[in-house]
């Protein structure tokens, strides 16, 4: 969302619709959301312990493998999360270099605009 008082960054802004046209980013994003969350901890602490608890005599080599599988998919999302924001710094940074490159030309053709009127004025001024 854009205010008046706080633009957002157009690599945001371009970043933000292009996750929202795609359902496999979203769909990743909500799970991202989820496995980063305190509810995913407390829900996993409790499913573990009623599983350890009350569904088998024996759960560990089941829950073990269960646990296995779940770090895998997990670490497919964080390196999902880490390729996502290793990209949006990168498409910001060259948004900004271009801005600066921009904004550095500018106020170097203004310098030597001043240059050129201040010399001007001095000629004027002092008839040198």
């Amino acid at each position: 969302m854009t205010t008046d008082a706080h633009p957002e960054h157009p690599v945001v802004v371009r970043t933000r619709e292009k996750r929202a046209a795609d359902a496999q980013l979203r769909v990743a994003d909500a799970i991202t959301a989820f496995a980063g969350s305190m509810t995913f901890v407390y829900l996993h602490v409790a499913v573990f312990a009623a599983w350890m608890l009350f569904a088998e005599s024996s759960p560990w080599p089941t829950l073990t493998l269960v646990v296995s599988l779940e770090a895998i998919f997990l670490s497919t999302f964080v390196m999902i999360g880490q390729n996502r924001a290793a990209v949006f710094q990168q498409a910001k940074a060259d948004h900004d270099f271009v801005e600066q490159e921009l904004e550095l030309k500018t106020n170097t053709d203004l310098t030597r605009e001043i240059h050129v009127l201040t010399t001007e004025l001095h000629r004027r001024a002092f008839g040198a």
